[in-house]
């Protein structure tokens, strides 16, 4: 189920909200409110993936046992025993649904091995509740969190539909105290229900928008410069507002709910460095392979030799993470590189760079970071690349192109202005008044009937990040 849809914004969402409230809290407890956003929670995954809800509550009930067995032979060979068993079965299972083909396929052209693909279809949300269960035991074994003994707030934790299929990703030490004793205020709900539908509007009225843009430009026949930037600046708005959409819709979900999820961006396209622009987006990510694989291995407190191998090892593993193609692997180790340019060569020039130049180096190579990550293979990755400076084109500009650069030249001006804080730092600065909180009132619900209906005339349009 999709959180941009009719269904879930005018069925789904009131309906488990109108069953929370109103299931009473004995002596405080949340626990039947928990078991109705455990429900909530299994109805929603299984609206898409009805199959896969038995394989992501048998990897809960693993991490769960896994963990038991980590507190109770705490100090003893067994806990260790126990976690690699633990993430061997998070990491096997999302190693056979996520890659199988792509090693069968990698083992035909090597050998000619003539090996049949499994051809199955990729289990929503299985790389991030995986990571999150991951994150739990290995947290426990390391003493940083308390085990959790019941299997219904643990699975709560794992499932909760929020965060489910597209993160961001939770760690258990994050919301350990909220699983049972969070507080539900008005503040809170009318905070979470702003913050949803705002990302509900860069989803359904930027991003989709320019997905559209995206599209065109990837398919046209005209081969014009214009088209090639049209294309490439169009899907990374396409991206940014579509996952951060998301994670704001999340975030927002979890605040109604009484959760405070971590956040998951913050203005990425304004840094001023490659290192920063990682600082900013997909911060959970980031996050979680920095803490549970880069600093295990070292990280930079180590020789450099060491160091620049294990940039190279932990961004091979975020562009493995994204997709099971070589593209992917070569988005991660591409970055990889630039991080390690700007760390051993460019990072005095980079901070005496006038501002605008430090931003121009971050666009440009975070566009064509872009062009590996939405082709489908090497080839029509580096097609795109050189059309981005000029190489194998007909023409600067064609009519196509000049076309659709007015046609949605109003969306394009409104991505540039929405991708940095300039519009929250004005409104932020007007006093909070009366007025000031009824004018806001009054923008988010024109949004939310300008999202309708887009909604109703619409077509089907998943989530970007759906895919990994």
């Amino acid at each position: 189920m999709l959180f941009s849809s009719v269904t879930f914004l005018y069925w789904f969402l009131p309906i488990v909200l109108a069953l929370y409230f109103i299931t009473p809290r004995p002596g405080g407890s949340l626990r039947w409110r928990n078991a109705i956003l455990l429900i909530a929670s299994l109805v929603f995954y299984a609206w898409g993936e009805p199959v896969y809800v038995l394989l992501m509550a048998a990897e809960a009930v693993s991490g769960w046992l896994g963990g038991l067995l980590i507190d109770r032979w705490r100090g003893r060979p067994g806990a260790r025993a126990a976690l690699v068993c633990s993430l061997a079965v998070g990491i096997g299972g999302l190693m056979f649904f996520k890659y199988a083909d792509f090693f069968l396929a990698n083992v035909n052209t090597l050998f000619g091995a003539g090996l049949s693909l499994l051809r199955l279809a990729l289990p929503i949300g299985i790389s991030f509740y995986t990571f999150q269960i991951m994150s739990y035991t290995i947290d426990l074994y390391r003493g940083r969190t308390a085990v959790q003994r019941s299997l219904a707030a643990f699975c709560t934790y794992v499932m909760l539909f929020p965060q489910l299929i597209a993160g961001p990703i939770v760690r258990y030490v994050d919301v350990e105290k909220e699983l049972t004793g969070r507080r539900h205020t008005p503040l809170d709900f009318a905070l979470g229900a702003r913050r949803f539908i705002i990302g509900l509007s860069k989803k359904v009225l930027i991003a989709n928008v320019l997905g559209e843009l995206a599209d065109l430009g990837k398919n046209s026949t005209e081969n014009s410069l214009l088209f090639a930037w049209l294309y490439i600046v169009a899907y990374a708005f396409h991206i940014y507002f579509d996952f951060s959409g998301y994670s704001d819709m999340a975030i927002g979900l979890g605040r109604m709910f009484g959760f405070h999820f971590l956040e998951n961006f913050n203005y990425p396209y304004i840094a001023r460095s490659v290192t920063e622009f990682w600082r900013r987006w997909h911060i959970s990510l980031s996050g979680w392979f920095r803490d549970y694989v880069y600093i295990p291995l070292g990280g930079n407190r180590v020789a450099p030799a060491r160091h620049i191998f294990n940039i190279l090892f932990v961004w091979f593993l975020t562009g493995f993470w994204h997709g099971a193609g070589w593209n992917f692997i070569l988005w991660g180790l591409y970055f990889a590189l630039l991080l390690l340019l700007e760390k051993y060569a460019l990072h005095s020039l980079l901070a005496r760079l006038p501002r605008p130049f430090a931003h121009a180096w971050v666009a440009l190579c975070v566009l064509v970071s872009w062009a590996f990550f939405d082709a489908p293979n090497l080839a029509a990755a580096l097609a795109v690349i050189g059309h981005m400076f000029g190489l194998g084109l007909d023409m600067v500009v064609g009519p196509e192109s000049l076309y659709y650069l007015r046609s949605y030249a109003v969306p394009l001006l409104l991505a540039c202005l929405g991708c940095t804080p300039l519009p929250a730092r004005l409104w932020g600065g007007w006093a909070a008044t009366r007025r000031k909180a009824a004018l806001e009132a009054c923008a988010v619900a024109v949004l939310l009937l300008l999202v309708t209906a887009y909604l109703v005339d619409g077509s089907f349009n998943p989530f970007i990040y759906f895919r990994f």
